[in-house]
């Protein structure tokens, strides 16, 4: 076994067999409390995504945080022993903690200690698909490892050499750790590159796409919200479903002809989550830059949820950060069959006029969901089928230009056309509209 499955083979084993975790959450002295069981309730959903079978959660209202342990010395030692009492296997964290903590903490608990981000992470790496999404997680694993190796060879810090010598001198923990980051470091450079090859492969086919002129319309939101069920039930794509946090992380473009006959295409996208991990985010850069690409956003939202503004809120934040909040948006409630009162759908309606809620099981609400993708897709021109005599080619020559031709047939003297205009070319070409294709 190399040095470097070495080093993965210490972090799997981390999250074997992790039967019971405990979850802790901090606030500051019963300030934001509310939000703190909100954040622990979504950690236990992650947990359990990643397997744990059993949680127990624990608010810690502290004044402020410190740098050693995060929480406060005493209150580790209360988790120390509760741990201990209740045959804890793991502390998770519900916020991102520093190296030093980690290992302090766990010093004292005797457990392993993770943390948000190792979470996700984790997930992240037990769903991942594509080649590009798989090197994605083990890069923003790498640089999540890099400041932790410290941890992993704390057995052998003791450890001195007998003779002088500044290298002999240190520990075999400090010579390990210096080996493992080499080892991290060229690991890290050789899948750069290689996502780099990826990246610009996608951006040959996002060029294309983008030549087309065929307007784009992506499913964007919190994890879990239904984005995949969506294109699933609007295109007839198997994109994998799954009541689970991050169950699909790969984005997925399919074509789509609107009821109107005005042709688009419907881009699935990765789930966004509170508190994303920086390394997640500078990951998944080029994944999520799909985005910034699009021509209108349709932001799903779960309905069923008891904090749906607040996930609609933390989704706001990472299109703000990839600046695209300004783009055209289609704001849908989803899983309204699941709510029992309609208070949420009511303030959705409240804060934002044009919301729409569906179904993506029962499909209630697709006709009004459509009809606003049409309204929306008619900026970029609508499907029409025309018949131009030859002689009128200047206008041919110009819906080529301005429109977008999606296929072209002759019949003697005529040009038979099926393309979609711009909307000031609509009355032009309006006189040469044929009826028995319409």
């Amino acid at each position: 076994m190399s040095d470097f499955e070495n080093i993965e083979q210490q972090q799997r084993s981390t999250f074997e067999n992790l039967n019971k975790a405990l979850l802790v959450g901090v606030h500051f002295s019963g300030k934001d409390i509310q939000e703190c069981q909100e954040h622990l309730k979504e950690l236990a959903a992650l947990a359990k995504t990643l397997g744990v079978k059993e949680t127990r959660e624990i608010f810690c209202p502290i004044k402020n945080y410190t740098a050693a342990t995060y929480i406060g010395s005493g209150k580790v030692e209360e988790l120390g022993e509760i741990c201990k009492a209740e045959g804890i296997d793991v502390l998770i964290f519900d916020d991102s903690i520093t190296p030093n903590q980690q290992r302090n903490i766990e010093e004292v608990t005797k457990i392993p200690v993770l943390d948000r981000t190792e979470v996700i992470l984790e997930i992240f790496g037990l769903h991942a698909r594509t080649k590009e999404a798989l090197l994605q997680i083990e890069m923003a694993k790498i640089r999540h490892q890099l400041p932790r190796l410290r941890r992993m060879w704390t057995h052998l810090s003791r450890q001195r050499g007998s003779s002088g010598g500044s290298s002999s001198s240190r520990g075999e923990g400090e010579k390990q750790i210096e080996v493992d980051k080499r080892i991290l470091k060229h690991k890290l450079l050789t899948i750069e590159k290689e996502v780099k090859q990826i990246v610009s492969q996608r951006e040959q086919k996002r060029k294309q796409r983008l030549k087309s002129k065929v307007p784009t319309f992506s499913i964007v939101g919190y994890t879990n919200a239904g984005k995949s069920a969506l294109l699933n039930a609007l295109t007839g794509a198997q994109v994998l479903v799954e009541d689970k946090l991050f169950a699909t992380l790969d984005t997925t473009a399919r074509g789509y002809q609107l009821p109107n006959r005005s042709k688009i295409v419907l881009v699935d996208t990765v789930g966004f989550i509170r508190k994303l991990p920086h390394a997640l985010v500078k990951a998944f850069r080029s994944t999520l830059e799909e985005v910034c690409y699009t021509d209108v956003l349709i932001h799903l939202v779960d309905g069923s949820q008891k904090g749906a503004l607040e996930r609609f809120e933390a989704t706001m934040v990472v299109l703000k950060e990839l600046k695209v909040e300004d783009k055209p948006m289609i704001i849908v409630v989803n899983k309204i069959d699941l709510l029992e009162r309609k208070e949420t759908l009511n303030r959705f309606k409240v804060l934002f006029k044009n919301m729409i809620g569906i179904s993506t099981v029962t499909k209630e609400g697709f006709e009004e969901l459509l009809s606003a993708m049409e309204k929306e897709a008619s900026k970029f021109g609508k499907t029409i089928y025309l018949r131009i005599d030859q002689s009128q080619y200047p206008l041919v020559d110009e819906i080529l230009r301005e429109g977008v031709v999606l296929s072209t047939d002759y019949d003697e003297n005529d040009i038979l056309l099926e393309a979609q205009v711009p909307e000031h070319l609509e009355q032009k070409v309006s006189p040469y509209i044929d009826p028995l294709r319409e």
